[in-house]
């Protein structure tokens, strides 16, 4: 009889070193719910007081756009005319703009 191996769901753990600074992807554990999915990467990413926060998210929750949308999803925008900022007056007095 072959022994089957379930680890639980794959997580994907994103990590803030610093409050205020953004958080950044550092791995993956397994866990069977996001109680132990948050104590596994805790464990795994933080041994060292390396964070001051943590994300844990299902990777199977993750979306992307492929190299093949790449081009058709970032294209430049140089039509829509009013998303320049040239395309605005500027009140006077308005500072920091």
């Amino acid at each position: 009889m072959e022994a089957k191996e379930n680890q639980g769901e794959l997580w994907e753990v994103f990590l803030q070193t610093k409050p205020g600074q953004a958080f950044k992807h550092v791995g993956s554990v397994h866990a069977f719910d996001k109680n132990l999915a948050i104590e596994n990467a805790r464990d795994v990413y933080t041994r060292r007081g390396e964070g001051t926060a943590l994300w844990v998210v299902p990777s199977k929750e993750i979306v992307a756009v492929t190299a093949n949308e790449a081009e058709y999803f970032f294209e430049a925008a140089d039509e829509k005319i009013y998303r320049h900022p040239t395309f605005y007056s500027m009140p006077e007095g308005v500072k920091n703009m």
